[in-house]
């Protein structure tokens, strides 16, 4: 018998879909999962007559591969990864590569990374996004690890990937250690702002315009024709025409209105606060996740307080607009946080990340694939250290259009008493960021009142110390010239 190309442990949805994708451009695969009548059933059932080799053991997988050997775990992330690298170590051979494509976190990658390079062996922390059609047809594939592995991966991985216009494979190495589940997380925590930001835009027209699923189908249509031309826009529209068959209502106004996630949002703010940088855009949309959680306490509370509940009185095409510009802003503003923090963490752990590269694997095949991410690689192109998209001319000259329609949408939620903080956040973002004073100089004062903590001031050098409680002008001390 003829050996595989690559193995794959953990046969559920994507699993299967990704071995099927592999098998689709002429690789060889050999899988394998706990579960032994789950590998008999896809061996009989889809893989049937594919070239697709069933395993009952860890032992048979590994000599059912050709040298070196790639084994995929697609299993849960955390411990059973753990187990599944525990298990694989004795063996296999030296140079031989084992490759984790779930979501796992990248802190959780690095260690692995140096255990697995301990042993003799390589390892690869891989980003794959899509979802389950993805998988099959096409990811999105963020690979980093052990560099040597990439060369034997790569045929495979730049293969199964989403192919754009251009022929470009959605796939490229990231960078060392768990660079490449970091940039998956940060494509997660994005992904998290862009869909509660089109939800509030759908809040909006729903109760401050009172338009039904089929007027926002049409909406959502026209904008995934312009520069919001994206997957989410586009599967956000399609959302609005299913019909549930008993009550034929929409089957979206159905739907209970308490969202779940997963954790990678989560990890993107946590990791966010450790490397102190600003994501609220993406917080908040954590956030609304977990308030939407507290179902029957929102019913309660519904009850007792009170706020506006109106409905807008303006001209309609004008307000529906502005709510296309504030979603197109904020969007930007949440992509320019997460590529702040990929900067942070690729300076923080020398990853040395490639930012212009990483927006072209996100134009196909994952969840957030948008148009204006090819203007991402430009801006990155131009000015490889830009700080922030904010500052790029066609990011500015954006968001400086926008402006009006977003203050305005902003304002008039508020007024009318309906929750958007994603769109509030990125506008506070954008006001932070574009003023050259904030208020936290009342904070340093407070700080060294109550605590001593010192400052620093704008008209001279050095550290400060002011004795608050002490009568008198000449009250402050320099500690350090």
């Amino acid at each position: 018998m003829s050996k595989a190309d690559i193995g794959l442990i953990g046969l559920a949805v994507m699993g299967e879909n990704l071995v099927l994708n592999m098998e689709s451009h002429g690789y060889t695969v050999a899988v394998y999962n706990r579960t032994h009548d789950k590998i008999t059933s896809f061996i009989q059932g889809q893989a049937k007559g594919r070239r697709v080799i069933g395993t009952y053991s860890l032992e048979e997988l590994v000599s059912c591969l050709k040298k070196p050997r790639k084994i995929m775990l697609m299993v849960k992330a955390g411990q059973p990864v753990d187990d599944f690298i525990d298990k694989l170590i004795p063996l296999l051979d030296q140079g031989d590569i084992i490759i984790d494509g779930g979501n796992s976190h990248f802190a959780d990658t690095e260690r692995r990374t140096r255990k697995v390079e301990a042993a003799g062996l390589l390892y690869i922390g891989t980003g794959v996004s899509g979802g389950e059609e993805g998988a099959l047809k096409g990811p999105s594939i963020m690979p980093g690890g052990s560099l040597q592995a990439w060369e034997y991966v790569k045929p495979i991985f730049q293969g199964i990937a989403a192919k754009v216009a251009d022929g470009v494979p959605c796939c490229q190495w990231v960078g060392p250690g768990g660079a490449g589940h970091f940039v998956k997380m940060v494509h997660n925590g994005i992904e998290y702002g862009d869909m509660q930001l089109i939800c509030e835009a759908y809040y909006i027209m729903k109760h401050a315009l009172q338009m039904k699923a089929a007027e926002m189908h049409e909406v959502f249509a026209i904008w995934n024709q312009g520069e919001l031309n994206s997957y989410l826009i586009e599967i956000t529209s399609d959302i609005f025409t299913k019909i549930d068959h008993d009550t034929q209502q929409p089957i979206v106004e159905l739907i209970l209105d308490a969202a779940g996630q997963k954790g990678t949002g989560k990890w993107t703010s946590q990791t966010a606060l450790d490397l102190g940088i600003a994501t609220p855009t993406i917080t908040e949309a954590v956030f609304a996740r977990c308030l939407s959680a507290i179902k029957e306490e929102r019913v309660a509370a519904a009850q007792v307080l009170t706020g506006p509940n109106a409905v807008y009185q303006g001209d309609r095409k004008e307000f529906i607009e502005a709510i296309r510009q504030a979603l197109y802003a904020s969007k930007i503003c949440s992509y320019a946080q997460g590529f702040a923090l990929m900067r942070a963490a690729s300076k923080e752990w020398d990853w040395k990340l490639n930012y212009g590269e990483i927006a072209l694997l996100w134009r196909g095949g994952c969840i957030i694939r948008a148009q204006f991410l090819e203007r991402i690689k430009e801006a990155f192109d131009t000015d490889p250290d830009l700080p922030n998209l904010l500052v790029a001319p066609y990011f500015k000259e954006a968001v400086e259009k926008a402006q009006s329609g977003w203050r305005h949408v902003v304002a008039t939620a508020a007024e009318l008493g309906l929750p958007v903080p994603a769109f509030s956040s990125a506008l506070a973002y954008f006001d932070s960021y574009r003023r050259a004073t904030l208020s936290a100089n009342l904070i340093q004062a407070q700080r060294d009142y109550f605590g001593a903590h010192t400052y620093q001031r704008i008209d001279k050098p050095g550290v400060y110390h002011t004795e608050w409680l002490t009568p008198g002008s000449e009250v402050t001390s320099e500690l350090q010239g």
